[in-house]
């Protein structure tokens, strides 16, 4: 079920085709059982899609491209534009004979080659504001990574980087500009110190990614993660190493309630 099944039932309601009850278990039991008898899922025989997931989240569906073929990455593409009402569909983690695939099958496609992602369909509004701040240009493919993700989920992005801390001065120059932000995502390796300084500049919510970068004693990021873990300053939220993806939509989704609540 999506927000096109969910029209149809209401408006079906209103006319006396359908009765409240049935309405009812219709939006309760959600992907198992759209109003018009699909399951909110669309099977492919390789990959079964969850079709039902904007309605329940406000975000559709992502396709992780890594370790898929081009041709299984492109056809599922197709089907949640398809199932997507003109939504834009995000592939993350694009291998480069991927990216080629869905270049020539979506012309106009969006490409973060940096960050590894395909954009197919038009970049929607934008609601809210995000800062990606990165340690270092070694951070680069994360942070470009969780720039472009909250893009495609309507925040607008501001990108600051190598501002790390061996040259504190750098972060300290452009505070206002990641204080002005409704969310912050800070991208380090290393040591992982960068976020707890952020932390304690801004009142701003602070999300940080430890990258794999450093090293021998940083153990493929081990110790950002254990350092970002262990942060004295308050108000800092931490995702797993080189996530990008997930530190981009969380910081998306805390824009858009931002700019919504700023609107009421």
């Amino acid at each position: 079920m999506d927000s096109a099944d969910v029209a149809r039932l209401l408006r079906s309601v209103a006319e006396g085709g359908t009765d409240v009850d049935a309405a009812l278990r219709a939006l309760v039991e959600g992907p198992f059982a759209g109003a018009d008898g699909r399951s909110g899922t669309r099977e492919l025989g390789f990959a079964t899609l969850d079709t039902h997931r904007a309605l329940r989240t406000g975000d559709p569906e992502v396709v992780l491209a890594e370790r898929k073929t081009p041709d299984e990455t492109v056809a599922i593409v197709r089907a949640l534009r398809e199932a997507g009402e003109g939504r834009p569909v995000l592939a993350t983690r694009v291998p480069s004979e991927t990216v080629a695939a869905l270049v020539d099958a979506f012309p106009g496609a969006l490409v973060e080659d940096r960050g590894r992602c395909v954009c197919v369909g038009g970049l929607p509004a934008t609601a809210g504001r995000v800062c990606v701040v990165s340690a270092g240009t070694s951070d680069a493919p994360v942070s470009a990574e969780a720039a472009f993700v909250a893009r495609v989920h309507g925040a607008e992005v501001e990108r600051v980087e190598d501002v790390g801390v061996a040259g504190l001065h750098r972060v300290l120059s452009v505070r206002d500009r990641i204080d002005a932000a409704d969310c912050v995502v800070v991208v380090a390796g290393m040591d992982g110190a960068l976020p707890s300084v952020v932390g304690g500049l801004v009142g701003t919510p602070v999300v940080a990614v430890p990258t794999s970068v450093g090293y021998g004693a940083s153990f493929g990021g081990v110790s950002a993660l254990l350092a970002m873990l262990n942060s004295c300053a308050p108000g800092v939220a931490v995702f797993n190493i080189d996530n990008g993806f997930g530190a981009g939509l969380f910081a998306a989704r805390v824009a858009r309630r931002a700019a919504a609540a700023r609107s009421r």
